[in-house]
């Protein structure tokens, strides 16, 4: 799962930063996907360290009476640009400085290997099978390695256009399992659509 929006007033790339919760919005979407979890066999529920995911997490975690897990595995990709704004004209982009930061957009040069985000987010995978084996199981990240995991799992390419991505807030990427094979990805949009682009999402 994706957390819910985020209070991002001045539409900063918050990255890791701590101290962004999530929007009032956010925490509705939250309550609308634990309420629509709410009859499902959940048995393990793990968040991301930041602020926002251990919000997401905690409606869904409250309606099964579980623990939240926190795995370092689902944290936000790193990004060198964290703290500033990036939008075309008016951010970081438009200055010389920081066009170094771009060379190479398919490792990317910019910050964390997609391939990295990958293989940690498939072991928080593995770790979520482990603990709920025969159930399912929750885990809350953010868009990114959401994505990044998606396209490794259907063996796309890991570089991609941020624009393009289907990964809404408080969206769920199901990984369904027969045995140890994986069968299906099924997405859903249980707290409705947003747009991948807007700063703060």
């Amino acid at each position: 799962m994706r957390h819910g929006e985020v209070h991002n007033p001045r539409g900063i790339l918050y990255g890791r930063l701590p101290g962004f919760r999530l929007s009032v919005r956010g925490e509705a979407q939250a309550r609308a996907v634990a309420s629509m979890l709410g009859r499902n066999d959940i048995r393990y529920v793990a968040a991301s360290p930041l602020q926002r995911a251990q919000e997401t997490a905690t409606p869904i975690a409250g309606a099964h009476g579980l623990p939240i897990v926190t795995d370092d595995n689902l944290i936000e990709a790193g990004n060198d640009f964290e703290g500033l704004k990036v939008s075309v004209g008016d951010g970081a982009l438009s200055r010389p400085r920081h066009w170094w930061k771009l060379r190479d957009p398919f490792t990317p040069s910019w910050g964390e290997p997609y391939l990295q985000i990958a293989h940690r987010m498939l072991a928080a995978v593995g770790n979520a099978r482990t603990a709920a084996a025969g159930h399912e199981a929750v885990v809350v990240s953010h868009q990114l390695p959401v994505w990044t995991l998606r396209r490794f799992l259907q063996g796309e390419r890991l570089w991609h256009d941020p624009r393009t991505r289907q990964c809404a807030l408080a969206s769920l990427t199901s990984l369904v399992y027969d045995g140890d094979t994986l069968v299906d990805i099924v997405y859903s949009e249980p707290a409705g659509s947003s747009d991948p682009t807007v700063t703060g999402a």
